[in-house]
């Protein structure tokens, strides 16, 4: 306790008089509440002249092989098929970027080589936050850096509520108090976080009793509580967002293909970049030959934005460059739902190390982590079993004595590679600040690295502003499609951005009613209506009408529908399984086990939707259970979690590889005892 004082009492009497300062010198903040409730729809939903429904339609979204189709042909010599901008890469940062352009008028296209939000944007904290922890080191160190990203934080975090209210939600989030003299320390911290963020603030955050805070977490240790103060930030479904983020961008015109990767960069005469070499990978794995070669994709300029992969980009331009990315190993644990039983989070500001333990409430069950450590960059990165156990020793500590946790409480474990960018003066990658480096090379790649999910859309916002001067490119005023279900003329841009103002899809017709309005349409349960509500705001309406024989639950006990894998295919470009049981919908992520017991009706329902052979079937099948095994599929045993040797090779020694796992780590795993569970027959009532 007496290093958890020495380590808080001096920013935050800092923070006291900075929140004394600004409410005696200008008193503009209000206590009153900041409620993020969506009550009305942006586009209310029809009924007919009986009072029934009528649900909205949405226009289809490109096929892949159209959009591969418009790929290749910009490797023509022509200028009418060049790209403005190629982006490579489609996390976050990557689609940010690609709906930026688009709105602005440019022609773009995006390339992933696996899938939308398959690293680091699918494996965060789920928080859309200024960064609490940030602010103390901003006034500890007077830090101006760190303060500038809380205060950037808190801008974007707001307008993430906005343009993605199904998505993304306020989370009140508890802070234990163990002495009676923490309260004032801890209450003028959580004001001036209140303070800093304005008019865009939520919540305002305030003081809780020791008895309702017990009541709030009934598994909360007593023993020298004195009370707890409670502040609010964002919570939201990240890879969810991602794939939103990528769909909007497609509706609107950008070519967006995952599973394409880049092999290669294309340079003119001067060296300068002007395209790159990529390949579809799913071609090899269909055995399609003809089209498993690389080509040729002309763009003016070329973006990346691969996350902890920058360097590896950086290395196909100038292999005598240095690196920049200074990565960072995050491991969280998901735990059931009776720790965070009341929609509260819990925040352990003091860990064994010295850093920060959240404990929050996620789709029905709950979220604990992080670790920072430094690491190696690999694609399938895996919950090593000492973090895991730290996590759930840190985790302990703040519950009562008969709650303590062990691994058999751990349904999924995972960790995601944090790009931060490199500061050689740092001695380690917890005190490096996460704001975002946008660069050029002399050849003319453009690079955004760094940041965190809650700024993805300014970081998207300074490089298509650099992108823009870079390559001499000429934004113009566009009409946009509409994509709202309303049936009406879209709209028309100025050529500058306006991404803060521009819902994703699912938003247009998503309020608090829209669970109870499914009901009254569909006969499915109140927890499917709400997941579906929260996960696909008003496309909800397209998933329930796709096929009425998949709206039954894929697995028991969860809210997860059979449609949603269709609908996934259809909708939302998701190509294999792991896509849809990681990214579609998150079933891996909250319960592995769950996920390998869903298997086999997301194989027969993907195999009959894309055609797949006997082969791929089987291909898909290993795969799916070696991803799982980088997904704490073991965390209940006394082994620890190793990926697969196909997990761990790079994408082309996969695709060559005969070898298929039939022992996942410790695991004996029966590839024929996932075979089909019955049939499925393709039909479309859309």
């Amino acid at each position: 306790m007496q290093q958890r004082l020495r380590s808080m009492k001096r920013p935050l009497l800092l923070a006291a008089a900075a929140t004394t300062t600004v409410a005696v010198g200008g008193g503009y903040y209000a206590t009153r509440n900041k409620t993020h409730v969506v009550d009305k729809p942006l586009v209310p939903l029809k009924r007919d002249s009986t009072g029934r429904i009528v649900p909205p339609t949405f226009s289809a979204t490109k096929a892949r092989a159209e959009a591969l189709a418009e790929l290749r042909r910009s490797g023509q010599p022509d200028k009418d098929t060049e790209y403005d901008l190629l982006v490579i890469g489609g996390g976050a940062t990557g689609t940010g970027i690609a709906i930026d352009a688009i709105t602005r008028g440019l022609k773009v296209a995006l390339v992933e080589r696996d899938d939308f939000s398959s690293g680091t944007s699918s494996k965060s904290t789920k928080l859309v936050h200024g960064g609490v922890r940030y602010l103390e080191k901003a006034v500890w160190n007077l830090d101006y850096g760190q303060l500038q990203l809380v205060m950037e934080a808190l801008r974007e975090r707001k307008t993430f509520l906005n343009i993605a209210p199904h998505l993304s939600s306020s989370l009140p989030i508890l802070l234990p108090l163990q002495k009676w003299w923490e309260a004032p320390y801890f209450w003028a911290g959580t004001k001036a976080y209140d303070l800093l963020a304005g008019s865009q603030g939520l919540e305002s955050s305030y003081y809780m009793s020791k008895n309702k805070a017990l009541e709030a977490f009934p598994k909360l240790r007593h023993e020298n509580m004195v009370g707890a103060l409670v502040y609010y930030d964002g919570q939201h479904n990240d890879s969810r967002m991602n794939v939103a983020l990528a769909m909007t961008a497609a509706q609107y015109g950008a070519t967006v293909l995952n599973h394409v990767e880049v092999t290669g960069l294309e340079k003119d005469a001067n060296g300068k970049i002007n395209g790159a070499q990529v390949r579809d990978v799913l071609a090899s794995k269909n055995g399609d030959s003809a089209n498993a070669e690389p080509f040729k994709v002309r763009a003016k300029g070329v973006v990346n934005a691969t996350g902890p992969f920058t360097d590896a980009i950086h290395q196909m331009d100038d292999p005598s460059r240095k690196p920049i990315v200074a990565p960072a190993s995050g491991v969280h644990v998901m735990l059931p739902q009776d720790i965070c039983p009341n929609g509260i989070g819990l925040l352990d500001a003091a860990t064994s190390d010295g850093r920060v333990i959240f404990v929050l409430p996620w789709q029905g069950f709950t979220l604990a982590g992080t670790t920072d450590n430094p690491c190696e960059v690999e694609r399938a990165p895996v919950a090593q079993q000492n973090d895991v156990d730290f996590i759930l020793r840190e985790v302990s500590k703040l519950l009562n004595p008969e709650s303590a946790l062990s691994r058999k409480d751990v349904k999924a474990a995972w960790s995601g590679i944090r790009p931060l960018v490199k500061n050689p003066n740092a001695k380690n990658t917890e005190s490096l600040v996460r704001n975002h480096l946008v660069t050029t090379s002399p050849s003319g790649l453009l690079t955004c690295a760094g940041g965190k999910w809650t700024t993805y859309r300014e970081m998207a916002e300074d490089t298509v502003n650099e992108a823009i001067k870079l390559f001499d490119l000429k934004p113009q005023a566009v009409s946009l499609p509409d994509i709202s279900g309303a049936n009406a003329s879209g709209f028309t841009t100025t050529g500058v951005c306006c991404t803060r103002n521009i819902p994703l899809i699912g938003a247009h017709g998503y309020s608090t009613s829209l669970a109870s309005q499914l009901m009254e349409m569909y006969p499915i349960d109140a927890d499917v209506a709400d997941h579906l509500a929260h996960n696909y705001g008003d496309r909800a309406w397209t998933l329930l009408s796709t096929n009425p024989s998949l709206n039954t639950r894929l697995v028991s006990g969860l809210p997860f529908l059979e449609a949603e894998v269709a609908h996934g295919i259809r909708a939302e470009a998701a190509c294999t399984v792991a896509d849809i049981i990681a990214r579609r919908t998150r079933l891996s992520f909250l319960d592995s086990s769950k996920a390998l017991q869903a298997l086999p009706r997301v194989i027969d329902i993907a195999a009959t939707e894309l055609q797949w052979s006997k082969a791929r079937k089987a291909q898909e099948k290993a795969d799916a259970i070696a991803f799982l095994a980088s997904m704490g599929l073991e965390q209940k045993t006394d082994a620890p979690v190793q990926a697969s040797q196909e997990e761990r090779m790079p994408a082309r020694q996969i695709e060559h590889s005969k070898q298929r796992p039939a022992r996942v780590g410790g695991l004996d795993v029966d590839l024929n005892g996932l075979g089909s569970s019955g049939s499925y027959s393709k039909s479309r009532d859309d």
